[in-house]
């Protein structure tokens, strides 16, 4: 059964990648007004860093799972593990944002300023450079998987695509827990 025309494959991961970038630098720039989503108690925005890094590990799981699924030839549990990894992000990203958005923008980091410069920084910029990366090739991917039956995605780019979209999401998700380590454990 096919869920996503073939022909709009390319097309959609486009308008997918971009709108979700607009948004994610739009709640980080400060752009969307905090009114414009519901009021939590400030424990709740406050656990959010705890929760996203616990659902980046998790992510790493499921993603790791996908991989060796798909190496034993186990389609349907690839399938459920890359899906899995996705609602996780997902998740990830609905709180990262919300809490972006009722916080005004990133937190300044409060540790010494040679750490932020030379640590902290190029590790938050990898992280997400990593991440802007990944989401139109994870899009692409998960996108071509429900345009063809499995049967028919060796022939595609899928597997290739994939494999660099996972390999760059397990660096950005493992990225992003250190970055949760030293700005909210740390320092």
């Amino acid at each position: 059964m096919e869920y996503v025309p073939r022909e709009r494959v390319r097309l959609l991961t486009g308008v997918l990648s971009v709108v979700s970038l607009a948004v994610v630098f739009a709640a980080a720039g400060g752009r969307i007004p905090s009114s414009s989503v519901p009021a939590a108690p400030e424990w709740v925005i406050e656990t959010i860093p705890l929760v996203n890094a616990v659902l980046s590990a998790a992510a790493i799981g499921t993603i790791t799972m996908g991989w060796r699924e798909i190496r034993r030839g186990n389609v349907d549990r690839h399938r459920v593990a890359m899906m899995a990894s996705f609602g996780l992000f997902v998740g990830f990203l609905v709180l990262y944002l919300y809490r972006l958005t009722v916080t005004g923008g990133p937190q300044p980091f409060p540790g010494p300023e040679t750490v932020y410069q030379f640590v902290y920084l190029p590790l938050l910029a990898i992280h997400i450079l990593l991440a802007i990366v990944c989401i139109p090739l994870v899009y692409y991917a998960l996108m071509l998987a429900f345009s063809r039956p499995a049967a028919e995605l060796a022939r595609t780019s899928h597997a290739r695509v994939g494999r660099i979209a996972a390999t760059l999401w397990l660096i950005s998700f493992t990225l992003g827990i250190v970055v949760f380590v030293i700005l909210h454990v740390i320092y």
